[in-house]
């Protein structure tokens, strides 16, 4: 078992590096078919489900580590975003997000009935549920917002907060695994990649036009300058949120006030000097491995066995999420990649969402972290009206 800090970070940072190393010096088909990414993110869950972590002596370096990397990356991947570009994706990128959070609901409301018995009872189980489909709309401080709406059940709140955590981890390693099927998908729904290719193509020519082999000076400068932004980044999100709070504005919490923040002064940089830095490319890259590796060194399956039907539940929410959204893909011609991210953006929040936008292409960060917000100033909405919805069935 691991109960070092150091070994904990250095072991993490050893199995990315051996499977980009196995990737880049094998041929091996495997990962043809599963990217190395998705590999992380499995053996690490595997690593801790089997107990090869010390959650509680790691935890302080799991805290440490976590929250800085993951700002600091969104920092660096902004770097290489035109917002102008963006923009250009804005009815379509909002139409996508409300759709998941639709069929989201829609699975919700319709498996309710099937699973309210043996999760407990409607009357127990309905405000934890609610405050559920808030989460998956928003993020973790849309659910605690309705922790303080109604009256919630401890232990279907425990059960639903178990929910979240093993759909989350495994519905994360699915996204990143499907970017293999992207072609198949696009091309069964006839999707327009027209205006996101666009942005893409955009972005890699200027970045090619410009492209210089790093020093280390640069690496240096860089690693930290987005350090640094994300201290002061989470310095302000803290003040932010207590000043929304103080308005009465609550639903956001500090993860999202500072996401907020750091993507605004990642977007203004990217169009000054900053943003032709040498080393983005490949910095951005480690924050990536590194933080997909701390958040699947946490999700256990272990509560599988705690809460089974409440998992059974959760699963059965993302299969009609996932059919009803091909459905309307096919009839809007949408393509997986801004599926995915809104998918995530809604389940995942603003955070995690530019994870699967960057592993179609880096540049796509900035609408991952767009969704999110947009989740997180709509998730108490949507979770008050799950809520009376639900209470019908007691």
């Amino acid at each position: 078992m691991i109960t070092n800090g150091f070994t904990y970070i250095a072991f993490l940072m050893f199995v990315a590096g051996g499977l980009l190393f196995l990737q880049k010096n094998t041929k091996w088909k495997v990962f043809d078919l599963v990217p190395p990414l998705v590999w992380i993110y499995v053996l690490h869950m595997v690593f801790c489900t089997i107990g090869l972590y010390d959650l509680a002596e790691t935890k302080a370096t799991y805290n440490g580590f976590k929250n800085n990397l993951l700002y600091a990356m969104i920092f660096v991947m902004l770097l290489r975003c035109d917002f102008r570009k963006l923009a250009k994706l804005g009815p379509r990128m909002t139409a996508i997000f409300l759709g998941c959070s639709l069929t989201l609901a829609i699975g919700t409301i319709a498996a309710y009935p099937v699973f309210m018995g043996s999760m407990g009872g409607a009357e127990k189980t309905w405000a934890a549920v609610a405050a559920l489909y808030a989460s998956w709309v928003g993020g973790s401080a849309n659910m605690a917002a309705m922790e303080n709406a109604f009256s919630i059940d401890p232990g279907a709140y425990g059960a639903a907060l178990a929910l979240d955590t093993v759909c989350y981890s495994v519905w994360i390693a699915l996204l990143l695994l499907a970017v293999k099927i992207a072609p198949k998908w696009n091309k069964a729904c006839k999707a327009d990649t027209s205006k996101l290719d666009d942005v893409a193509k955009a972005a890699n020519a200027e970045v090619a036009s410009s492209k210089k082999i790093p020093t280390a000076a640069d690496w240096i400068f860089l690693i930290g300058l987005s350090l640094i932004v994300s201290v002061i980044s989470q310095k302000a999100g803290a003040i932010m949120d207590q000043g929304l709070c103080a308005i009465g504005l609550d639903m956001f919490g500090a993860a999202t006030c500072t996401t907020v923040f750091v993507t605004v002064l990642g977007l203004i940089c990217a169009v000054t000097p900053l943003g032709k830095l040498a080393a983005v490319e490949e910095l951005s890259s480690i924050y990536l491995y590194a933080v997909v590796s701390l958040l699947a060194s946490r999700a256990t399956l272990v509560d599988l066995v705690a809460a089974p039907m409440w998992i059974v539940y959760g699963f059965v929410i993302l299969a009609v999420h996932v059919v009803l959204m091909f459905v309307l893909s096919k009839v809007f011609k949408w393509d997986l990649c801004m599926v995915s991210t809104a998918s995530l953006a809604n389940i995942g929040g603003s955070a995690s969402a530019p994870i699967v936008a960057t592993a179609y292409d880096p540049n796509f960060a900035g609408i991952g972290v767009l969704m999110g917000v947009l989740g997180a100033a709509i998730g108490n909405f949507c979770g008050l009206a799950m809520g009376y919805i639900l209470q019908l069935f007691v």
